[in-house]
């Protein structure tokens, strides 16, 4: 019998999806051919396809495939890391070389040629290599050990320079500094790997990805790689600079024509839905986000949009704050949605709580520069935007300054910028409390008291700044052994509660 002819039709039913077609016919080819070990493979390869996962690598390690075979190996990690059992899967990677690569890297020694023996049908040694690096990646990264995912990332694109999933989970979640990026990119050896045309393309197309925050300015193609300005990612990648820069009508501009084209274009949603943030489109957002939720509920980018739009309708922080947490209990590295979580707190003037969301991001983010230096360039892009810019975008903006220059202990500098958030928006209660907070913690008690009195003619219910009007007076009579009338001068300083009946509970 001529099992080609049937092997041929595994490999159709796969491409077009027929999954529990190929499944039955490799099954019955695996046994007509005696287990040849690429039939077994192809049937491990339909399990896998069928969600069937431990009977896939049972198939393999069975018949200590995994061992032999370098694809084996990949393919029965693969399954397990599908399972979620990650430490199984590393094991798998981590167990002895496949006897076949050995063969391989000795025989590469002594010929240049490659017996027949040794090659893993149709798939080149770098490949397999570049994927097993690949997903020994993903594993460490979802057991949190980021600098050995970012090892194994690197190594994987430099097996094999056209990985571009290596390459993205590297920049998308932000695990290099941008000098770390470029030096990256300069070091792959696109020369040895690519045509002189493709390495161009690659090169570009690395390139553009990785320039997301420099100022924008007008694309520019190479001739060789002519008809790529109009492709959707090089579209994205120009609107997330125009949107890192601030000028969000732009971006809008750009993600709309996107979305025209490509309703649910993955890396267009998040710059796209932060666009529309920006610029207050409520009614857009709401019918985006609804959308997403119904036809992705496992993606963390929907419950992002929803997050976003109870941010963004106001008082309804909570509501934000639990959608946003589904984003990142989806996927914990999903920067995004952490840093939209700070900003929930942020509005709310729970800047303690709305900093450590920030550092969370920092740190799953390496990219990411320290809080001070990155509200720092932010205030230099709006400099630079100019009259374009609200009071509303440099109010917080100097606020958030402030906070980070007191965590910092560099009060000087943190009372100035309170100050000038004061001079734009005069009357904001939390701008008082954060000069009161400030002077508190340099001992200038008297003045401490002057700006929590004046937050509260404000805002009468701000218990924060209740808490530390009590906490400076106390400490204000201690410091200065005062005078006992002093007690009494201070109480007017608090703020005026309704008249109850004698024995009622004021809790």
């Amino acid at each position: 019998m001529n099992l080609d002819r049937l092997r041929k039709r595994v490999r159709q039913y796969i491409d077009q999806q027929q999954y529990q077609s190929a499944l039955f016919w490799a099954d019955k080819i695996a046994s007509l051919s005696h287990e040849d070990p690429q039939d077994i493979y192809w049937l491990a390869q339909c399990l896998y396809l069928t969600s069937q996962y431990h009977r896939a690598s049972h198939a393999l390690r069975s018949r200590k495939l995994d061992k032999l075979y370098g694809a084996c190996q990949y393919l029965a990690a693969r399954c397990h890391y599908a399972a979620k059992e990650f430490q199984q899967a590393l094991d798998i990677l981590d167990a002895e070389e496949p006897a076949n690569k050995k063969l391989l890297d000795r025989s590469g020694k002594e010929d240049n040629g490659t017996p027949e023996s040794a090659k893993d049908w149709d798939m080149s040694p770098a490949s397999i290599s570049s994927s097993i690096c690949l997903l020994r990646g993903k594993i460490y990264d979802a057991m949190d050990n980021r600098p050995l995912a970012t090892s194994s990332y690197k190594e994987a694109l430099k097996l094999d320079v056209y990985c571009f999933e290596a390459f993205d989970l590297l920049t998308s979640h932000h695990m290099l500094t941008a000098q770390e990026e470029k030096d990256f990119l300069d070091s792959l050896p696109l020369s040895q790997q690519c045509t002189v045309e493709e390495e161009e393309l690659l090169h570009f197309l690395f390139e553009n990805k990785l320039k997301k925050y420099n100022k924008p300015s007008d694309l520019v193609v190479p001739e060789m790689v002519n008809g790529l300005q109009d492709n959707l990612d090089v579209v994205v990648s120009l609107a997330e600079r125009h949107y890192y820069n601030c000028d969000f009508k732009m971006c809008y501009k750009l993600t709309s024509m996107v979305m025209v084209k490509d309703p649910f274009h993955a890396n267009c949603l998040p710059v796209h839905i932060g666009t529309l943030v920006e610029l207050g489109k409520s009614n857009e957002l709401f019918y985006l986000s609804h959308k997403l939720v119904d036809l992705y509920p496992n993606n963390p980018v929907s419950w992002f949009a929803v997050g976003c739009y109870y941010l963004m309708v106001g008082h309804k922080n909570e509501h934000a704050r639990r959608y946003l947490s589904k984003a990142t209990t989806l996927e914990r590295t999903y920067g995004p949605a952490w840093i939209a979580y700070g900003h929930s707190f942020a509005v709310e003037s729970e800047h303690d709580q709305a900093m450590a969301a920030y550092f969370t991001a920092a740190q799953l983010m390496k990219g990411w520069k320290t809080a001070e230096r990155l509200f720092l360039d932010a205030m230099e892009k709006i400099k630079a935007i100019g009259n374009e810019v609200t009071v509303d975008k440099w109010e917080p903006l100097l606020n958030n300054l402030g906070h980070v220059c007191r965590k910092l202990k560099k009060y000087d500098q943190a009372l100035e910028y309170h100050r000038q958030a004061l001079v734009l928006i005069p009357q904001h209660a939390s701008t008082y409390a954060a000069i009161g907070y400030v002077h508190s913690l340099m001992g200038d008690f008297e003045s401490a008291i002057d700006y929590f009195h004046t937050a509260l003619g404000l805002k009468r219910d701000d218990t924060f700044s209740v808490t530390m009007l009590g906490h400076c007076i106390e400490m204000y009579i201690g410091d200065t052994d005062a005078y006992i009338g002093l007690f009494y001068i201070n109480l007017t300083l608090l703020p005026v509660f309704p008249e109850v009946e004698p024995g009622t509970s004021l809790g």
